[in-house]
């Protein structure tokens, strides 16, 4: 892990520290090139002003001439964020528009305004972030019109665009949902939904084109008992294809059609693979077809039954003697197909081919 980290500042150089680090830009300033032989006609020339990952829609939705909706599919659209940056493309020394930029990673923060930055590293990035105290966090201070690189430190010689800087991060913080600032990692990946203040659900319903999914925002199904139920219409040739998935290769489950039968794969991290298969095929025409499991206990990572469901009847069953009690990867919970590495033995992404009209989760 060492060297993994060695070899990303060695390459950020000559940038301080690594992705993590949002209150310094190594990790965090990379190049963009952008083609368009017909508009942009110096070939290789350069652009120096500052821009961000929230310009590229705004420059797509200029540079095509689309207007961006007020709804889609009924829902209210926010504003945009960001600045086009189709005004640099004939003008390479034209004075730049995106002027303010907060950071904030695991309560690592900086703040970009008008050629300043500002900047507090809470913990190094291979380190664990310890509870956040803003009050005694040493942010640094940087001109970087004149110190890219940032090599001088400005705070002390001058507080008063430190404290200018500072007070621009508490109000973009506010104005994008980031605060109250939280370090825990753990916490983030295994539930967004609690750390967004939304209320505990032990029902989910997902549609297909559901995918993409962060696991802290999926249906947290570890160390527990729940159920999976998706309704389906299978036609007489049949239809084959994943129905719900999580995580990857290295780690997570699989719920899935194959030779006409119904199979629940679980990874347990790489270390076991467990496939459960029904004992007869699935029926043509509508049903709802999934799992329950049956979790053996209080306490985490424990094992439990799985019983495979067409409708009402128990149509297979098996045993996980263990399962994951935290973390399964960093990949995604997906409808309808595996979209990433394949948690089981099949190419990803294995659409399912039926009609899937819905998955039920229900968390006990």
């Amino acid at each position: 892990m060492r060297n993994v980290f060695g070899w990303a500042w060695a390459m950020d150089t000559p940038f301080q520290w690594i992705k993590k680090a949002a209150g310094h830009l190594g990790g965090v300033r990379n190049p963009l090139v952008v083609s368009w032989p017909a508009r942009i006609r110096d070939k290789g020339g350069l652009r120096a002003q500052f821009h961000h990952c929230v310009d590229v829609f705004p420059t797509i939705l200029e540079a095509t001439g689309i207007r961006m909706p007020t709804t889609v599919n009924g829902a209210t659209q926010r504003s945009v964020d960001g600045s086009s940056m189709v005004y640099t493309f004939d003008q390479p020394k034209a004075p730049e528009r995106h002027l303010r930029q907060y950071f904030e990673t695991l309560g690592n923060r900086g703040m970009y305004h008008k050629g300043w930055w500002a900047g507090v590293l809470e913990a190094l990035p291979w380190q664990a972030t310890p509870k956040l105290d803003p009050d005694r966090s040493k942010w640094e201070l940087y001109n970087l019109d004149a110190d890219f690189s940032q090599a001088d430190n400005l705070a002390q010689s001058n507080p008063g665009k430190l404290r200018e800087l500072q007070d621009l991060f508490w109000v973009e913080a506010a104005r994008n949902n980031v605060l109250p600032l939280d370090s825990g990692s753990n916490e983030r990946m295994l539930d967004a939904q609690a750390l967004s203040g939304a209320k505990p659900r032990n029902h989910y319903t997902f549609y297909p084109g559901a995918v993409g999914i962060f696991e802290a925002a999926a249906p947290n199904t570890k160390n527990r008992s729940f159920s999976m139920i998706a309704t389906v219409d299978i036609p007489e040739a049949g239809a084959e294809g994943v129905l719900v998935a999580m995580g990857g290769r290295v780690g997570g489950y699989s719920l899935f059609v194959r030779d006409g039968l119904l199979h629940y794969w679980y990874n347990l991290l790489g270390l076991e693979q467990i496939c459960i298969t029904s004992t007869s095929g699935l029926p043509k025409g509508r049903s709802r077809i999934g799992i329950d499991f049956v979790y053996d206990g209080s306490g985490q990572g424990k094992g439990g039954t799985v019983r495979l469901r067409v409708d009402e009847a128990v149509v297979g069953e098996g045993r996980l003697e263990r399962t994951v009690p935290r973390i399964f990867a960093r990949e995604t919970f997906d409808i309808g197909m595996d979209l990433n590495s394949p948690v089981g033995d099949y190419d990803a992404p294995f659409p399912f081919m039926g009609t899937l009209e819905r998955v039920d989760i229900e968390l006990k």
